[in-house]
């Protein structure tokens, strides 16, 4: 059996949605260079709805198929619906990640709220706090 699903050698040599979006509505960053993995969203959002999304990923093939599945996720959807995206789902979009790999999907669903906090703080929107995970908290990169 191979390592890696064919979508998410395909999310790899091919991502989606890579790039920068000047005047974000949300910008997220998470990871570590320590940890070697980090991640950049940038989302527009219109109307309630998330009109664009691009992303900037440094990190392993796991980490780009992870932020260019969980953009193509989002793009286009309500931001309840974003904010709903879980690491589980994207990694069951992509058929599976090796376990030792399932952190780079924790980063994309991190990567997201991080983008739509920035965007409800820029906007004074409320939210619940606990709806935002802590990147720096969460243990993975002092493994």
């Amino acid at each position: 059996m191979a390592l890696y699903s064919d979508k998410v050698m395909d999310h790899f040599r091919n991502p989606r949605n890579v790039g920068v979006i000047e005047n974000a509505d949300g910008v997220g960053e998470v990871g570590n260079a320590k940890c070697g993995d980090i991640m950049k969203i940038y989302l527009k959002i219109d109307n309630d709805t998330i009109t664009d999304v691009k992303f900037e990923t440094f990190g392993c093939g796991s980490a780009i198929a992870s932020s260019s599945m969980a953009t193509e996720m989002i793009k286009g959807k309500p931001v309840s619906e974003a904010m709903a995206l879980t690491n589980r789902a994207v990694a069951e979009a992509l058929d599976g990640l090796p376990a030792h790999k399932l952190h780079c999907s924790v980063l994309a669903e991190e990567a997201i709220k991080a983008a739509l906090k920035d965007y409800y703080d820029k906007n004074g929107i409320a939210y619940d706090e606990s709806q935002f995970p802590d990147c720096a908290s969460c243990g993975h990169c002092d493994l």
